[in-house]
């Protein structure tokens, strides 16, 4: 009789080891991420919402590098007496794109305060370069 009790709790202990198992994988496996974007995760852009009117709406991938400023040539060129020449640009980074301010004369502001040192930008976030205002969103 006391052989049949053993066998019985040995099994249900090896059950509970095997579901306890299965959670802690099952849970983990949302934790992992790789450097690819999850699918269905649109990437990000910015998005001009207040500013001159011939660049409010325009909309920039944030898949490459860009650079803004008033030089002609640069991917977001804002002609703006309060931008520098090369004032700023967004780097494709591990984690997301990295905004830097590239020394500009009146700064770089994201979600209200000024810039010092690059960081990563996520969905949502506001930049202010001169009188323009731009969020980033998902394309």
């Amino acid at each position: 009789m006391i052989d049949v009790v053993l066998l019985f709790g040995r099994l249900l202990l090896l059950a509970l080891l095997y579901l306890f198992l299965f959670a802690a994988i099952r849970a983990g496996i949302g934790l992992v991420r790789t450097g690819a974007p999850v699918r269905g995760e649109r990437p990000l852009a910015l998005v001009v919402t207040a500013g001159p009117p011939a660049l409010k709406g325009v909309r920039v991938a944030l898949d490459r590098t860009i650079q803004i400023g008033r030089e002609p040539g640069l991917e977001l060129v804002i002609a703006d007496d309060f931008v520098s020449t090369r004032h700023a640009r967004v780097v494709p980074g591990s984690d997301g794109p990295v905004l830097e301010d590239l020394g500009s004369t009146n700064g770089t502001v994201l979600n209200g305060s000024a810039l010092t040192t690059p960081l990563t930008l996520t969905a949502g976030d506001e930049l202010s370069i001169g009188t323009v205002r731009m969020k980033v969103t998902r394309l």
